[in-house]
């Protein structure tokens, strides 16, 4: 490998590992005595607020996506196709405009217990009993409905993969459905399982708004608090230290769950599972149940935002404030992403022409940062780039005389720089995986013919990544807009992003006068999960559902 590209992979490396390491510093530097105070009145509730969200939304959102997953691949009933296409689409919404959404409709002065007050003739909340939404169960509900896509598409995809034979066999042995489903089915799926509850867990974990708004304690608004509203820096790397621990321990639960368990079936004479129709009261039961999570997640957020949106006349917002917000939030999303497609594509490329271990390395560290919720990836940024950015004003200064402001922290570069270490494991990802489908023997016989590393890449890799740096490209672009702790805390002064736009509305108590902005970020977000539903429906169509005569 060419020393250049070395020292670029090596720089790629240290930047995605510098916010950790630097975190670690800023902890260790505290005060002696921050620490015995965290221990006493901030930790214990954290982190039991933490693992109590964490394991209910295991448990809900797991059995929704499961639940969901297993019907409409094994069964037809009525609404089955349609629902197949809306079950991922809650994967648009964030989790703050749930929230936001969900006491405006279900709080004590929101829509409904409005409308069952008038109703009943109650006089006041004395007079009968409702779920509190701001409450920590209220915040496993909310969250669960927004996060359950992640165990869904992955449970569906292993259902969609299992050979038909397993199962048919078990049934003429005598086992129902459900045994079926708990003996074969499940066991078999158990790896995808882990691998999209822990995706669950993980964005459960980095959020900020829902939880806070909700009334939750959570390790993420600890830290946000602890840091912006009690000015204690070093105290906030200590709680953000605690949940890179939490974090770790949730990979570790992810791979253990996929340690030793990998099943296949041969290319040749597997069939999918062929969906077995359902009648009466069982056929409307599982239409009921897939359409509890659609309606909770996507179809009641986007319904009351239109409704306030026509409601209020917000489209008059659209003036040239709330187009300032929009195109940074775009142009935000865009240059990040551009910048995510090229350092993936930077490292990618360099560990399919020299497999080092300082390549490997560096894709299993890039792999870390979409694991760091984006409040600590925020906070173990600042002093780093700070530090850059005092190196470039006295390197500046000593060739021109001239003071130089800040380049990157306090400017949108430090929002960027978080995106690009935040996302960049969805780029190479994808883009590894494109790649690992093209055939050595391509390359070897470029090699022959005489084409350089640099021909080589952007005459072969590149063109035969096109498809994976689309769906990359995409995902990226739409988490980029999502994003709001690190755009929170990172964002320069008077600068809004959609986002933050609509958590200042919020925060405000206004969150209705934030529904456009709202409204933006879930059609924005619906064009990737689109894209995956489709492409995910397409690929078992290409399996031949009989075996051939003879087999």
């Amino acid at each position: 490998m060419p020393w250049w590209l070395s020292v670029a992979v090596a720089v790629v490396g240290l930047l995605v590992f510098m916010p950790i390491a630097a975190l670690v510093g800023i902890a260790a530097e505290g005060d002696a005595e921050i620490w015995p105070h965290l221990i006493r009145n901030v930790l214990p509730t954290s982190i039991v607020d933490t693992l109590a969200l964490l394991a209910g939304i295991a448990v809900v959102a797991g059995s929704m996506g499961i639940t969901s997953a297993w019907l409409v691949t094994a069964h037809r009933f009525p609404g089955r196709n349609i629902l197949v296409w809306l079950l991922p689409l809650p994967l648009a919404v964030p989790t703050y405009i749930t929230a936001y959404i969900y006491v405006e409709l279900f709080d004590s002065a929101g829509l409904v217990q409005m409308a069952l007050r008038d109703l009943m003739g109650w006089k006041s909340r004395s007079d009968y009993w409702f779920p509190e939404v701001r409450s920590l169960y209220g915040c496993v509900i909310v969250m669960s409905a927004v996060l359950y896509p992640y165990v869904y598409i992955a449970a569906r995809a292993m259902f969609l993969t299992q050979s038909a034979s397993m199962l048919e066999v078990a049934r003429v042995l005598g086992a129902s459905r459900l045994k079926l489903f708990r003996v074969i089915a499940l066991p078999l799926a158990r790896p995808a399982l882990a691998v999209g509850l822990s995706l669950a867990l993980l964005e459960a974990l980095n959020d900020i708004g829902a939880s806070e708004y909700l009334g939750v304690r959570t390790l993420t608004v600890s830290v946000y608090n602890t840091w912006l509203n009690r000015g204690s820096l070093a105290g906030a790397a200590q709680i953000a230290c605690v949940m890179l621990a939490l974090v770790v321990a949730l990979i570790l639960i992810e791979r253990h769950g996929r340690k030793e368990r990998r099943y296949a079936t041969s290319a040749k004479r597997s069939r999918v599972v062929h969906p077995a129709p359902l009648f009466g009261r069982r056929a409307w039961l599982a239409t009921v149940l897939c359409s509890i999570p659609v309606f909770l997640g996507f179809a009641l957020p986007l319904v009351f935002l239109v409704r306030e949106i026509l409601r209020g006349s917000l489209v008059d917002q659209f003036d040239e404030e709330f187009l300032e917000h929009l195109l940074t939030t775009v142009g935000l999303s865009v240059a990040a992403t551009l910048a995510v497609l090229a350092v993936a594509t930077l490292l990618v490329s360099a560990a399919r022409i020299a497999k080092s271990s300082l390549t490997k390395s560096t894709l299993f560290v890039a792999g870390l940062g979409y694991t760091v919720p984006g409040t600590v990836l925020a906070l173990g940024l600042m002093t780093p780039l700070v530090k850059i950015d005092s190196l470039i004003g006295a390197l500046w200064r000593s060739l021109t005389g001239e003071r130089l402001g800040l380049l990157i922290m306090g400017t949108a570069g430090g929002i960027i720089v978080a995106y690009v270490l935040r996302f960049l494991s969805i780029a190479t990802g994808s883009l590894s995986a494109g790649l690992d489908r093209v055939s050595p023997s391509l390359e070897d016989a470029a090699r022959t013919l005489g084409a350089s590393r640099k021909e080589m890449v952007w005459h072969i890799q590149i063109p035969l990544m096109r498809p994976a740096l689309a769906s990359a490209a995409l995902l990226i672009f739409v988490d980029c807009i999502k994003e709001l702790p690190a755009t929170l805390l990172l964002r320069p002064l008077n600068t809004e992003t959609l986002a933050t736009q609509v958590y200042t509305y919020a925060s405000r108590g206004r969150f209705e006068d934030g529904s456009l902005a709202a409204l933006l970020i879930v059609l924005i977000g619906l064009i990737p999960v689109i894209q995956l539903v489709r492409s995910a429906e397409a690929r078992p169509k290409a399996v031949e559902t009989e075996p051939s005569s003879g087999s």
